[in-house]
C-alpha cells in the first residue's frame, strides 16, 4: 500500500504539496477518452452485426454513445477542473522552470490541463461519426 504525502508547511508557514505526487490525474483524460472510444466502436459494432444489420439503422445507438459522450466528457471535465486547481496553486508565476515541490506541483496541473483538453476534443471526434453516419452501411 502506498501512503499519501502529507503537505508540508513552506518558510511562510503555508501548505506545500508532498513530495511524492501520483502520475495517475495526469493519465485519467486519455484513459476516459479510450474509455469512450472502445465502448463507442464497440456498441456501434455489435449493434450492426446483432441487430441492425448491413443497412440498418443507427437509431438506438446513437442515443447509447450521446450518453457515452455526456458522462465521459462530464468526467473529463471533473480531471480539467482538478488539474486547474494543482496549476493555480500557490502564489507562483508560470513557467514552472524551479526544481521544488510546488513548482512540480504546478506543473503536473498545467500538463493536467493540457492533457484533458486535447482528451475533451477527441472524445467529441469520437463521438461525431454519430452524427452524420445514419445506417451500419
Amino acid at each position: 500500500m502506498t501512503r499519501r504525502a502529507q503537505a508540508e508547511p513552506d518558510a511562510q508557514g503555508k501548505p506545500t504539496p508532498g513530495r511524492r505526487e501520483s502520475l495517475w490525474p495526469l493519465a485519467m483524460g486519455p484513459l476516459l477518452w479510450v474509455a469512450h472510444f472502445l465502448l463507442s466502436y464497440a456498441t456501434a459494432a455489435v449493434w450492426c452485426a446483432k441487430v441492425g444489420g448491413e443497412n440498418g439503422s443507427l437509431g438506438g445507438v446513437r442515443l447509447v454513445i450521446g450518453i457515452y459522450t455526456a458522462l465521459i466528457l462530464s468526467g473529463i471535465a471533473v480531471v480539467i477542473w482538478r488539474g486547474l486547481r494543482k496549476h493555480r496553486f500557490g502564489t507562483a508565476t508560470v513557467p514552472h522552470d524551479f526544481d521544488t515541490p510546488a513548482d512540480r506541483h504546478r506543473f503536473l496541473g498545467f500538463a493536467t490541463v493540457l492533457l484533458g483538453g486535447l482528451s475533451f476534443v477527441a472524445t467529441l471526434y469520437v463521438a461525431l461519426p454519430v452524427v452524420f453516419i445514419e445506417s451500419c452501411r
